[in-house]
C-alpha cells in the first residue's frame, strides 16, 4: 500500500506543476459557416460533428494555456509527436441530453473528469481541476447548443481526449500535451437500438490483467480488441464477453460493463451480479449508476445486488437450472443493451427475454429509471448538470 500511495504522490506532483487550468481564460473564434442539424435518421453514431472544438495546449515549464474554443478542424501535429509512437493518449465518453423544458444537461461529468485524471496520471500526462474542465465543456455545448438531438436515443456525445505532443523519437515523460474535446450529434450506439445482442464468451485473448491498465481509458486498451471482435462477428455475435483466467471470470463486454441476473431456485432469491473494480475492468459511470439505482430501487427482501466473482461456467450451469434471468450491458455509448444469447465452447447460452420483447423486466426497468434522469423527467441528486437553455 505505501508504495501504491507513493507513485500516486510523485505522478500528481509532477503533472500538475505551472498554470492551473482555467476556464475564465476561455478565448471563443466563432465557426464563419454554422451547420444546420440533421435529421435524427440520418445520425450514424461518431461520424457527424459539431461546428467547434475545444483546445488546451500543456507544458511542463508553464502549465495549461488558456483554453481555445474554435472552429471544428484538423489537428497538426510533428510526425515525431510521441503520441503516435508511445501511445501517450487516453479519452473519455459522456454525453449530453435535450430535456422536456428545453434545457441541455451533461449526466454524471464529475465521474467522468474524475476518471480521465486517473489515466492521465498513470501514462504521465498532465492532470487538471476537474471543474474548471466540466465548465469548459458547457461552453463548448452552449456554443453549438442547436445541434444537440431531441429524442429517446439521441444525445450529445462529447469526446474529451489528451495526448502527448512531445517531438522526437525515444520513450520519455512528454513535456508536452493537447487536451481537446470534440462532440457528436447520435443515436443508439448499435444499429439495431435497443434490441437484444448476441455475444462471444473469449478466452483465447484477453484484454486486460491485474496490474495492467484495463480500469484505464486509454486508447492502446480498444485496438488490441478489434481482431478478436472480427473474428467474433465472423460467428454472428456483436461483442466478445471477455473472461479471464483459469476459472474464466466474466469480466467485461467490448464496450460495456456487464451484469448478469439469477434467482436461487431454493429461496427464490434474486441476485445482479457485476464484476468487481480490481484494476482489469473500466470504471463504468453507467456501471456505478445501475448498481446506484438498483440498490436504491430494488426490494431488498426479493433481490441482492453484488459485486463479486462469477465465471461463465456459472452462467452456463444456472442457465440450465432455470436460474438465469437476465443479462445486460452498460456504457456510456450504448447505456443499457439487452444480451439474448452468449456463445461458449460451440453452443449457445439462451437469455431470456419477455415474451415477443428484447429485453429481460429488470433490463427495461433499469434502462427506464436512467433514461427518465438522463433526458430530465426525474431528478436524481446532482447526476445532471444544466450546461445551456434553448428558451
Amino acid at each position: 500500500m505505501s508504495g501504491t500511495r507513493s507513485f500516486t504522490s510523485a505522478v500528481s506532483k509532477a503533472f500538475t506543476e505551472g498554470a492551473a487550468l482555467d476556464a475564465s481564460k476561455l478565448q471563443i473564434t466563432n465557426n464563419p459557416k454554422p451547420s444546420c442539424p440533421l435529421p435524427n435518421d440520418q445520425l450514424v453514431f461518431g461520424q457527424t460533428f459539431t461546428d467547434h472544438m475545444l483546445t488546451i495546449e500543456w507544458n511542463k515549464g508553464k502549465g495549461w494555456s488558456a483554453p481555445e474554443i474554435k472552429p471544428y478542424g484538423p489537428l497538426v501535429l510533428d510526425p515525431s509527436a510521441c503520441v503516435f509512437h508511445y501511445a501517450f493518449e487516453l479519452f473519455e465518453g459522456l454525453k449530453a441530453y435535450r430535456t422536456p423544458d428545453n434545457k441541455i444537461t451533461m449526466f454524471r461529468p464529475d465521474m467522468n473528469m474524475i476518471r480521465m485524471n486517473k489515466s492521465a496520471a498513470r501514462i504521465c500526462l498532465p492532470t487538471f481541476d476537474t471543474d474548471q474542465l466540466i465548465t469548459l465543456i458547457g461552453k463548448l455545448i452552449e456554443q453549438d447548443k442547436s445541434l444537440v438531438p431531441q429524442g429517446q436515443g439521441y444525445s450529445l456525445y462529447i469526446r474529451p481526449t489528451m495526448i502527448g505532443t512531445t517531438n522526437g523519437l525515444g520513450v520519455s515523460t512528454p513535456d508536452k500535451a493537447l487536451l481537446f474535446v470534440i462532440c457528436s450529434p447520435v443515436g443508439p450506439y448499435y444499429k439495431t437500438g435497443f434490441k437484444a445482442v448476441r455475444l462471444e464468451a473469449t478466452d483465447y485473448a484477453t484484454r486486460a490483467w491485474p496490474g495492467g491498465v484495463g480500469d484505464k481509458k486509454l486508447g492502446a486498451n480498444y485496438a488490441p480488441c478489434i481482431l478478436p471482435q472480427l473474428d467474433a462477428a465472423s460467428r454472428g455475435y456483436q461483442q466478445n464477453l471477455w473472461l479471464f483466467g483459469p476459472e474464466k471470470n466474466i469480466t467485461e463486454v467490448g464496450t460495456m460493463n456487464v451484469f448478469f441476473a439469477f434467482r436461487d431456485s431454493k429461496t427464490g432469491k434474486k441476485e445482479l451480479v457485476t464484476a468487481p473494480l480490481d484494476g482489469t475492468i473500466l470504471e463504468g459511470v453507467t456501471r456505478d449508476s445501475v448498481l446506484a439505482l438498483t440498490r436504491q430501487n430494488l426490494d431488498p427482501k426479493e433481490w441482492e445486488v453484488n459485486e463479486r466473482y462469477y465465471t461463465i461456467t456459472e452462467v452456463q450451469e444456472r442457465a440450465e437450472k432455470g436460474e438465469l434471468l437476465e443479462a445486460f450491458g452498460s456504457g456510456t455509448a450504448a447505456v443499457v443493451s439487452p444480451i439474448k444469447e452468449i456463445g461458449w465452447n460451440g453452443t449457445d447460452i439462451n437469455v431470456p427475454l419477455l415474451p415477443g420483447e428484447q429485453s429481460g423486466p429488470l433490463t427495461k426497468q433499469v434502462a427506464q429509471w436512467i433514461a427518465d434522469i438522463q433526458y430530465g423527467r426525474v431528478k436524481h441528486g446532482n447526476w445532471s448538470r444544466v450546461v445551456a437553455d434553448l428558451n
